[in-house]
């Protein structure tokens, strides 16, 4: 399907999609590739054609993608006014903790159980968990489950309200970093220089955290792509997804370095 812009939906036909339940709760579960199993979550308003080209680049590396429903329609091209409706859904949603105060995010104890049995179908010493945006920081907090080996935690915008903020419990917190300092876990993210829903205090907040374990990159703005969806451009008003709607997919441009980065990263972890 087409939207009014010109730009197209991805109908998913190169996926098999799944109904995967854990502990009772069934969500939708695109999977493509072979090899070890990356979990890779939807940003903001959901399963889009920029996030399923991800998808594809990690298939392609060698890996077996989980690509999980978590909001929004999928495959649709993020509109403005769509978009918004997802947001507002998602923030009022017993499943996520939009704002500060709220600590972890129930829905990360699903996504802990698809990682649990990804790996148990997949193999291999582990498994990646990618983040964006909205469900940035579930990457880390995918963490507590022992099968999750390489996070990578991109432009992690929750807490809204709150910009030195993590998304975690106290107690969640402390058991992630005695996680990744006990176990060596490397910590890959990334983020806009100017991102005003991933601010400097964010990234500082996860050093303070993880220490040296916390690999955070920034971009200089002017590496955003100017012409993204118009979810971004409207209603997001900031360089912001460095891997997806902000990349600019030609060689040698920081974000597709990025995207190779953290190709590399799931690699060294998870095919040593």
């Amino acid at each position: 399907m087409s939207t009014a812009n010109g730009r197209l939906d991805d109908a998913i036909t190169d996926f098999s999609r799944r109904r995967v339940d854990v502990d009772g709760v069934v969500k939708t579960v695109y999977v493509a590739g072979s090899g070890p199993a990356v979990v890779l979550m939807p940003e903001m308003p959901g399963i889009s054609p920029d996030v399923l080209r991800l998808a594809r680049w990690v298939r392609d590396a060698g890996f077996t993608v989980h690509v999980p429903s978590l909001f929004g329609v999928d495959g649709a091209y993020p509109t403005a006014e769509s978009g918004a409706k997802v947001v507002r859904r998602a923030c009022v949603s017993a499943e996520f903790r939009a704002f500060a105060g709220g600590g972890t995010s129930p829905v990360t104890m699903w996504l802990r159980g698809l990682a649990r049995q990804a790996h148990a179908a997949c193999g291999g010493p582990g498994v990646g968990a990618i983040g964006l945006c909205f469900t940035g920081n579930f990457a880390l907090t995918m963490a507590l489950e022992p099968a999750v080996i390489a996070p990578v935690v991109n432009h992690p915008s929750l807490p809204l309200d709150d910009p030195a903020g993590l998304e975690l419990s106290d107690e969640d917190a402390r058991a992630v970093r005695d996680r990744v300092t006990r176990d060596g876990l490397k910590v890959l993210a990334y983020r806009f220089e100017g991102d005003r829903w991933c601010t400097g205090q964010r990234f500082a907040a996860y050093r303070a955290l993880l220490g040296d374990a916390f690999d955070g990159r920034v971009l200089p703005d002017g590496a955003a792509n100017t012409d993204p969806p118009p979810f971004f451009r409207d209603i997001v008003e900031t360089p912001h997804s460095v891997v997806t709607a902000h990349l600019v997919n030609e060689d040698g441009h920081p974000t597709l370095k990025a995207r190779d980065e953290i190709l590399a990263h799931l690699t060294a972890r998870l095919k040593p």
